[in-house]
Formats: structure tokens, sequence, C-alpha cells
């Protein structure tokens, strides 16, 4: 699977690189007013590519840190419901003998 990873993206910056340089040429972008930016056209889409990704990528992180953290919350759970404190086998005979012995048994005989 690491393989697959690191071929989609040897892949993606081959073509990254083939397109940076078939269209290396100087673009002139109007900000506002008279405020003008000349820039390589390869920088104005890149950039403009990882501004517009970086918001997506901020939500992905706080959804992942927020399922990590129900995760741990649900394993610190369910350890703590397996773990529940149980009667002792000696306590537990006694409490079956105190029954038992009782005069107001579980059978309805007094």
């Amino acid at each position: 699977m690491q393989f697959l990873r690191t071929a989609f993206w040897v892949v993606i910056a081959v073509a990254l690189a083939f397109f940076c340089m078939a269209n290396y040429v100087p673009v002139t972008v109007r900000l506002w007013g008279d405020l003008v930016m000349e820039t390589k056209l390869p920088v104005l889409l890149v950039g403009a590519f990882l501004l517009g990704a970086l918001p997506f990528w901020i939500m992905a992180r706080a959804t992942r840190w927020r399922m990590k953290r129900r995760l741990e919350n649900a394993e610190r759970a369910l350890v703590a419901a397996t773990a529940a404190p149980t009667t002792p086998p000696s306590m537990a005979a006694a409490d079956s003998a105190v029954a038992a012995s009782s005069p107001l048994s579980t059978t309805g005989q007094a």
C-alpha cells in the first residue's frame, strides 16, 4: 500500500513539473485598486490551489482529532465497564449463606 501511495505522489509531482515547464509565463494580477502583482502562472495556480485546500485540510484534521478523542473515551469507558469491581468469592459465599438462613426466604416459606 505504501508503494501505491508513493507512486501516486510521484506521478502527481511529475505532472506538476511538466505543467510548470510548459506554462512558465509571467502573469499580471490586478488585486484591488491600483495594486498589481506580477508572478509566474504556475506559482499563481499552485498558490490558489493550496489556499483553496487549506480550509478542507483544517476541517479534516479537526474531524480526525474529534474522532480520536471519541474513540479514546469509548475505550476508557469499555475498560471501566469490564473492570467493574465484582464481589470477592468469600463475600459472595457469605451473602448466600445469610440469604439461606433468613426467615424470609425467596421460596415463600416463613
